[in-house]
Parts: C-alpha cells; structure tokens; sequence
C-alpha cells in the first residue's frame, strides 16, 4: 500500500510540472498573437482621403507651384536689366576712354561728287591720309588695307568701306585721285578737295600734314604726314587707329571683334 501512495503521489508531482510549464507557453502565444493583431493596420476615418491624396496635384501644391514660377521669373528678369545695365556701363566707359576723333567735313570723290561725314554713316570705315606722290609708304599702307577689307568681305560682305584722303590739295586733283586709287582696292574712294578743306579734316582727325598753304602743282617738294589709317564705325565714330607696325591680320581681328560686339548689341553687323 505504501508503495502505491509514492506512485500515485509521484504521478500528481509529474502533472504539477506539466502544467507549470504550458502555463508560460499559453502567455508566449498570446503575447504573439496580441502582436500580430497590434501591426495590422486599422483602418481610420480619414484613410480614403489620404489615399486620394497620394500623387495628387493639390492646390496648396499648385499655389507653392505658382509662386515658385513667380519668384523666378522675376529673378530671371532683374538679372538680365542688371547685366544690361553693367554692359551699357562697360560700354560707356568705352567710349568715354576713346580720343575725340572724326567731326564734320566736306570733300570731294575721284568721280567728282561731294562726300560728307554723313556719307560714313551705316558703314564701317577705314581712312588713310597720305598723297599720290608718296614713293613708297603710302602705297603699303594702301595695300594693307585693301587686303583687310578683301578678308573682312569674305565674312561679312562689303559693309568696311576703305577711304584714302589726299592731304596735298595742290597736287591731287580729282583726275589725279581717280588715276592714283584705281591700283588699289576696286571699292576704294578717294577724297580731296581745297586747302582749307581738307586741313578741316585732317585737324577734325587729328593728323599731322605738311604741305604749304600756298604750294602749286608745279612746286617740287615732299609732304611729311601721320602714318595711320582710322577705324571708324557706322555711327561715324573713332574705333581704333592702325599704324604702320599693325598687320593685316591684326587689322581684321580688331575690326571684327567690333562688329561681334556691334551686332550682340544691335542685332545687326552695320
């Protein structure tokens, strides 16, 4: 009997510990389940709108949209009168750096007609001063010229006007001019006219010329003279002067710098 109490009290001992140990899986499991039930994601009252929303152009994104634009263009747009401004100002600094040179004048060409300052006007020009009896520098630079203003053709057409200007009136003559610029560039005019005259221009200019004022045709003698030919542009205004040490290829870079910076202002190339 005794023997069949300890078994029966050692099978009571077996099932307390059984139970003790489902006890904590019994918690484990709802633990589980309570957080699996935790991250599903109710629903709210607000959940369809909030799907509506997604990927949707809503007006406080248009209005932050619309100012965004506003706010730039005006940037955009005080930038360029700001640059416009500073490009005006280089501009006239340019010019107030530039020597007073060219003015009013009135001459007369090899085919007999009158030529003004206003006759420079819509043209790019270039000016040489010297005289027909020149031997040797006259013809060079006359040369040179004309060899630019061939280049210069080639791109542009024929907007540089090549102009040479007796600076002996008493020798150069209308028929003599006319002789004297046909060995040179076929769209050269030549200028002279009286004393008087062409001492106006070549004062307005700023050239230096020997000749007496009282000389004669038949007088033999040599006209010292300003080695230089002008760059004038189509406003009849001083650009730049080429003297005998400047190439061809100097000359037409420097003109055609000009008209580059001419045309991004005016839109044209005269």
């Amino acid at each position: 009997m005794r023997g069949l109490s300890l078994l029966l009290d050692s099978c009571r001992s077996s099932r307390a510990q059984v139970s003790h140990i489902r006890k904590p899986c019994q918690h484990v499991s709802r633990r589980i389940v309570s957080k699996r039930a935790y991250s599903v994601k109710q629903p709210t009252s607000s959940g369809s709108r909030d799907r509506e929303a997604v990927g949707v152009f809503t007006p406080k994104a248009a209005a932050l949209f619309i100012a965004t634009g506003i706010g730039l263009f005006a940037y955009f747009r005080y930038e360029k009168e700001r640059l416009l401004e500073e490009r005006q100002k280089e501009l006239q600094d340019q010019q107030t750096g530039r020597p007073k040179v060219g003015g009013p004048f009135t001459l007369t060409t090899q085919d007999g007609t009158p030529f003004t300052d206003k006759d420079l006007l819509g043209k790019w020009s270039l000016i040489y001063f010297g005289f027909t009896n020149c031997p040797d520098i006259c013809p060079d630079e006359l040369d040179k010229m004309g060899a630019a203003v061939e280049k210069l053709e080639k791109d542009y057409g024929p907007i540089v006007q090549p102009i040479f200007v007796s600076v002996d009136p008493a020798r150069d003559s209308v028929k003599q001019v006319k002789l004297y610029v046909e060995d040179f560039h076929p769209r050269l005019i030549g200028l002279t006219g009286g004393y008087q005259e062409v001492k106006a221009m070549c004062k307005a200019y700023r050239v230096y010329f020997s000749t007496p004022p009282n000389a004669k045709a038949t007088d033999d003698y040599l006209v010292d003279h300003s080695i230089f030919f002008y760059f004038m542009d189509p406003n009849g205004e001083f650009v730049d002067a080429f003297g005998k040490s400047t190439g061809v290829d100097d000359v037409v870079a420097r003109v055609q710098k000009e008209i580059t910076n001419w045309q991004s202002r005016t839109g044209k190339t005269v």
